[in-house]
């Protein structure tokens, strides 16, 4: 079920051109034994995690607990994880449903209170609630100091850098468990045979299974120590040329 997996990372190996894997981990609010556990994994691998936090629902106890973490920065996960959408449309917090500046406003006060709360691992990095906003909100990050912007497939045009997630481990419109350890492979290995793009992984883990926590234990020990690719922090994404 690795086979893919490993042929990709092996060229990539040989050709000297290392894939650039990322992760991030959405809806963390509070400190709890599934971030632990995910925590326990990364550090264990030594892989550098984005969590996204949902500024309206966290507080000083997360900022606590990730004083101690290895390799953790924090994004803006919109500001409540609010649907405000109508049932006839996909879950939206930063949709059109609402007055541009109302929304602006909100993600303002998520950037502000995550900053003081996670001063030293605060990413100026925007995760948009189910990876939707409306244009006009993108158009207006830049002024509330954000820097970048993560959503999920493929990257576009946007007011500001994107560096979004491409493989998500769980299957959402099924049966809201963890997908294939084949499936996703071969995910990430077609994705590094496409480009030399940053790969974002995306988790939940609130939300994991036997087999996402597997699949993850998994795919660290393949490609934590294998020269084909290597781990990044969104931070050093960023900041790269």
């Amino acid at each position: 079920m690795t086979e893919s997996l490993i042929r990709a990372l092996d060229l990539r190996a040989a050709n000297g051109t290392p894939a650039q894997l990322w992760l991030r981990d959405d809806d963390a609010i509070a400190p709890s034994a599934e971030l632990d556990r995910l925590l326990s994994l990364t550090e264990a691998a030594n892989i550098p995690v984005t969590l996204a936090v949902i500024p309206a629902h966290s507080g000083p106890a997360l900022a606590k607990r990730l004083t101690t973490a290895q390799g953790v920065c924090v994004a803006v996960h919109g500001w409540s994880h609010t649907n405000h959408a109508p049932g006839s449309e996909k879950k939206q917090e930063l949709g059109p449903h609402r007055p541009t500046q109302q929304v602006l406003d909100d993600l303002a006060r998520g950037f502000s209170h995550l900053a003081q709360l996670h001063p030293q691992q605060f990413a100026h990095v925007l995760v948009p609630p189910w990876n939707r906003i409306a244009p006009p909100v993108v158009a207006g990050l830049p002024a509330l100091g954000f820097k970048a912007l993560s959503v999920y497939g493929p990257e576009a045009t946007a007011a500001l850098p994107l560096y979004n997630t491409h493989v998500d481990v769980i299957d959402w419109r099924g049966s809201r468990s963890g997908r294939p350890d084949a499936v996703l492979m071969d995910e990430i290995a077609q994705a590094m045979a496409r480009s030399d793009a940053p790969i974002g992984l995306l988790t939940h883990h609130l939300v994991h299974d036997a087999q996402v926590w597997g699949f993850l234990s998994r795919l660290f020990a393949l490609t934590a120590n294998h020269p084909g690719c290597r781990w990044v922090g969104l931070p050093q994404l960023i900041a790269s040329p």
